[in-house]
């Protein structure tokens, strides 16, 4: 995120930054986020404020902000793991997924 705001490539950015200057950047985002997550948050609070200027239900700003990275959900066992991919597999040999 922080080569795209100095509009450099990741390897740009290790080339021309030392891990003094990265880290005064870090802390800088930690008390002012920049990039579109914030830009998210941003317009989460402007959709759920005219939301709920026009509607009876109440939202929260959470439901206009996009979850794109979602939770992990814990590692499956290799007996599962193993009945998805033989599953897999054979809808791929019958040609139903490609």
């Amino acid at each position: 995120m922080l080569a795209s705001h100095l509009k450099m490539t990741f390897k740009e950015l290790l080339e021309r930054m030392d891990s003094r200057e990265l880290s005064e950047w870090m802390a800088y985002y930690n008390l002012e986020p920049f990039g579109e997550e914030r830009a998210d948050i941003r317009q989460g609070i402007t959709s759920c404020v005219m939301a709920n200027s026009f509607s009876n239900k109440k939202h929260k700003i959470d439901d206009f902000i996009p979850k794109f990275r979602q939770q992990r959900k814990e590692p499956k066992d290799w007996e599962t793991m193993k009945a998805m991919l033989q599953g897999f597999t054979e809808l791929y040999n019958k040609g139903k997924i490609k």
